[in-house]
């Protein structure tokens, strides 16, 4: 073997996935040792180029929690809180045609009859805001509520309002409310995703999993989706299909 051939060889070595196994075990080995010994995103020098680390805001934070609910299929705001003594008088009427004129619609054909608030509509507190007989508990404490009345989108199908309504676009592609807060806010938790999602009622809204997703922002900004039944985040380890085959396969 000449000198040729064999820096080909030890070439071929080194790009092998067997050398860098075997060449890297003691790096690897270190860096698990470094996560045992405390060495975490708190005292690391990397904490402050971590994804996930929590970054200070602009302002002082007043609010100490945030709730948001997104119930899709549930009442609607016309049968809650928004009165509109118009529709009322044009419950079970042909829509006018000043509605309809220049507009073109994807469910609807010729004329069509409007349906107004089913339900009955007072004024309550010193706000005298319109509430309906549906929450008479709510209409309580509605003084302690704000309403926003201000937001106003052409999108009249379920996924694109969706869409529009947690990343301000009707198209695929933008980051979700929760992304953009990740990625601007960070996380306190090391050992968690920083943007938990939990749904309900067993299947997906019209939007898909991209009311949550992280659009153009690097992935770990998505929300994690964790499950109503069984393990709450799905893990497959490898061996689980191997297993699997060498039971069907003995």
């Amino acid at each position: 073997m000449n000198i040729w051939e064999e820096a080909l060889i030890r070439e071929a070595q080194y790009n092998s996935r067997r050398h860098f196994l075997k060449k890297c075990t003691s790096g690897l080995g270190a860096l698990a040792m470094g996560s045992l010994i405390g060495c975490g995103a708190k005292s690391s020098p990397e904490a402050a180029t971590s994804f996930l680390h929590k970054k200070a805001s602009h302002f002082a934070p007043k609010a100490k929690s945030v709730i948001f609910l997104h119930m899709a299929g549930g009442p609607s705001h016309l049968e809650l809180f928004d009165f509109k003594p118009t529709l009322q008088e044009l419950n079970g009427k042909d829509t006018p045609q000043s509605l309809m004129e220049g507009k073109e619609f994807a469910f609807l054909k010729g004329t069509p009859k409007l349906l107004g608030p089913q339900a009955s509509f007072k004024k309550y507190g010193q706000s005298g805001a319109y509430v309906s007989d549906y929450m008479p508990e709510f209409a309580k404490m509605v003084d302690e509520v704000s309403f926003l009345k201000a937001m106003h989108t052409n999108e009249f199908n379920h996924a694109p309002a969706q869409l529009f309504m947690h990343t301000g676009s009707p198209r695929l592609g933008k980051p979700s409310i929760g992304a953009w807060s990740t990625y601007g806010l960070g996380s306190e938790n090391e050992d968690l995703p920083g943007y938990v999602v939990l749904t309900s009622g067993g299947g997906a809204i019209s939007a898909g999993k991209s009311a949550w997703g992280s659009g153009f922002l690097p992935t770990i900004y998505q929300g994690v989706q964790c499950r109503s039944e069984g393990d709450p985040v799905l893990f497959c380890p490898i061996q689980t299909p191997l297993t699997a085959i060498s039971e069907k396969n003995p």
